[in-house]
């Protein structure tokens, strides 16, 4: 079983996000791997676990995503892979999803290609659906059951009606959500593995494609309109009184 856990990093998600001259900026908030793609990174080491194999971690970006890649190795990742080229500053989802479907096509042989739910910077969750698409593969996404029969996959879906259960013959795509179970914590010895690991960087050379065009641009980013917020407690010497003075208040501010 060759299984691809393709992950992202982002900014820590207590960070404070602000918009300053035109550029998002998060501060000194450490960035760390996505937390939705650690479900996806504990589901890919259990079907290892049951059926052998290996798994590989993925991530576009800069020679500092390396962190991330390592804390994947530390889980128990066999390899990292990094996708490193200066066209690849502004991808969005589609472009993302056409550089990964690639990188899944040069690896070889892949059965199963694991993502989270979505990121927490973006939230648009369409890459996993976006490059199951361009493999011609079946897109089971917001995975919490996940078993592997014959070359089959039964999957059991969390959606907002209950739960779905289908079925698929791999490969395919998966985006895990936290009912999965809980992401394992990496273990001394896989930190000290992952601290000596050499991650190889492929181009866009490498991959033999150019930079994906942009669908979608960013015209102008701008931070939201502050508001302030007060906060006053209505007192009196019964509940009728404190009634009477909230319904005169309410129709003072013309809120009905």
């Amino acid at each position: 079983m060759k299984i691809v856990v393709c992950i992202k990093q982002v900014p820590d998600s207590t960070a404070k996000v602000v918009v300053e001259a035109g550029k998002i900026n998060w501060g000194d908030a450490p960035l760390i791997m996505n937390p939705w793609d650690e479900y996806a990174m504990e589901a890919a080491l259990q079907q290892k676990e049951a059926h052998g194999g290996t798994v590989t971690a993925v991530t576009i970006g800069d020679e500092s995503t390396k962190e991330t890649l390592k804390r994947a190795l530390a889980m128990g990742a066999d390899e990292a892979l990094l996708i490193n080229d200066p066209a690849l500053a502004a991808l969005d989802t589609q472009g993302t999803a056409q550089v990964l479907a690639a990188v899944i096509r040069k690896i070889g042989a892949v059965d199963m290609a694991f993502f989270g739910r979505q990121a927490i910077d973006g939230d648009a969750g369409l890459v996993p659906s976006q490059t199951a698409r361009l493999l011609g593969w079946p897109a089971l996404t917001l995975a919490s059951v996940i078993k592997v029969e014959a070359g089959s996959v039964r999957v059991e879906r969390a959606i907002e009606e209950g739960r779905q259960i289908i079925s698929a013959k791999l490969p395919a795509v998966f985006s895990l959500t936290k009912d999965f179970g809980e992401p394992r914590y990496p273990s001394f010895m896989g930190i000290r593995k992952a601290s000596r690991a050499e991650i190889p960087t492929w181009s866009l050379a490498d991959l033999g494609i150019t930079a994906p065009p942009a669908v979608i641009t960013w015209l102008e980013l701008i931070a939201p309109p502050s508001r302030e917020v007060t906060c006053e407690l209505i007192t009196g010497s019964s509940p009728e009184e404190i009634a009477g003075t909230l319904a005169d208040r309410i129709l003072a501010e013309k809120l009905l």
